[in-house]
């Protein structure tokens, strides 16, 4: 089979010769030359669209390294995507294809699924992109986000896919014994907000069925033609567990207007005048399922901790030279902004 060489990525992590071999036999219906780039700016797991004649899918793959031992699980995360579409979850999710767990083919698993046609937010809005349409946006968001947490997991297959009791406590501990392991370096407001939460932890009154890092840029959307959610990625930290964890993680990267943007690139679109604020969100959770969301700030803190946490075991894999994504850069003040945001939300998260 004749492969373009030239586009088959230049971070040398895919054999497009032994890539074509496996899709020969396990996806058959993807023939024919393809072209292989890679997509995103997940700082996690690795991202490739992989476009052929009359086809386009997406393969993911953890990146290279050695890598802490459950993390950049995508064989797990195409078991719960897999299990979402075929279990008929009101939750949209990408079409899956199909996954390999021998490493004699890429030297790492990985799986395939389909492409989402759509827009996914960043630092701009799709040309033509109108306020009402932002504003359906944010209730479609919300929407999504409450029929995640409304799927049982039993019904889709899942219910092995955690352990809801001492679901906090848990994460604590471990987010903290991460911490330990990867300090190089002084982060005072790590130490300070680890504390507070330790010393905070709210009642789990429901758990079930969370993504794990809901955020605006995990969304593939219809604009400018719809305000529809038509596909959510990136479930490889998904769980059985609190589920306000995701509503406090979303509100973590949800920028309000006037508030300094991220030093990594997320979304950074969300203080859109049209877009609800971090209290409009919450109002629209909280409506649509009832549920008391009175220790939000506690979730919003904890979501704030833990993604800084992962984000210095980023840079402290980037300073050895295993992580190769260029923003990892940006985590040397990254990292304070981030913690020192952690806290502020926690102490205030409107």
């Amino acid at each position: 089979m004749a492969i373009d060489e030239a586009a088959a990525g230049d971070d040398g992590l895919i054999d497009p010769d032994a890539l074509a071999g496996w899709l020969r036999s396990n996806v058959p219906w993807l023939h024919g030359p393809f072209t292989l780039r890679r997509i995103g700016e997940g700082q996690s797991c690795l991202t490739y669209q992989v476009d052929g004649g009359g086809w386009s899918a997406v393969l993911r793959r953890p990146p290279r390294g050695e890598l802490p031992a459950g993390a950049f699980d995508v064989l797990r995360e195409y078991r719960i995507i897999d299990a979402l579409h075929r279990g008929g979850a009101a939750v949209p999710v990408p079409e899956p294809y199909g996954a390999c767990d021998d490493l004699s083919v890429l030297g790492a698993p990985f799986y395939l699924m389909a492409r989402t046609e759509g827009a996914v937010l960043r630092d701009t809005l799709p040309e033509g992109t109108t306020d009402a349409q932002l504003h359906a946006l944010g209730d479609a968001l919300v929407t999504t986000l409450v029929a995640l947490h409304e799927t049982p997991a039993d019904a889709v297959g899942l219910s092995d896919l955690g352990r809801p009791d001492g679901f906090l406590e848990r994460q604590l501990r471990r987010m903290q014994e991460q911490w330990e392991n990867v300090r190089v370096r002084d982060v005072p407001e790590i130490g300070e907000l680890g504390r507070l939460l330790a010393a905070s932890v709210p009642s789990s009154a429901h758990s079930g069925l969370l993504h794990g890092d809901f955020k605006l840029d995990n969304l593939v959307v219809g604009l400018p033609d719809s305000a529809d959610v038509r596909a959510v990625l990136d479930w490889e930290l998904s769980t059985l567990g609190d589920q306000l964890a995701d509503l406090g993680w979303l509100l973590y990267f949800w920028l309000d207007p006037g508030e300094e943007p991220f030093a990594i690139p997320v979304s950074s679109v969300t203080d859109h005048p049209a877009l609800p604020t971090r209290a409009g969100l919450v109002e629209r959770y909280a409506a649509a399922t009832g549920r008391d969301v009175d220790a939000v700030a506690w979730y919003t803190g904890f979501g704030g901790w833990k993604i800084t946490i992962i984000m210095e075991t980023s840079y402290q894999r980037f300073l050895r030279g295993i992580g190769d994504h260029p923003t990892f850069a940006l985590l040397e003040a990254g990292v304070h902004h981030m913690a020192c945001r952690a806290l502020e939300l926690y102490r205030d998260p409107a």
